[in-house]
């Protein structure tokens, strides 16, 4: 069930990733769910190394983390993909 949650988690940050970032991304569906998961990943290790432990409720600080990390890593992967495609960004 863990790895479920982990593309479920990855789909989602990487869907509100890339609406979030201005202008049209050319990367696939698979690669921004991929880039998501690691995002979350990234984000839970950077929030441990702030002290963020989890807490009773909602993390909303280990989420902001999450979604930051995300954010970050659809960009680059977008940025790094359109390079191997030979294509160029159009907003």
């Amino acid at each position: 069930m863990g790895w479920l949650w982990a593309i479920i988690v990855g789909f989602v940050l990487g869907l509100i990733a890339k609406a979030v970032i201005p202008g049209k991304q050319h990367i696939p569906l698979w690669l921004t769910t991929i880039l998501g998961m690691i995002g979350a990943i990234a984000g839970n290790a950077i929030a441990r190394g702030f002290g963020v432990a989890e807490t009773p409720g909602i993390d909303w600080s280990r989420h902001i983390f999450q979604l930051v990390a995300a954010i970050i890593l659809v960009f680059l992967g977008d940025m790094a993909y359109m390079q191997l495609r030979g294509g160029r960004r159009r907003a």
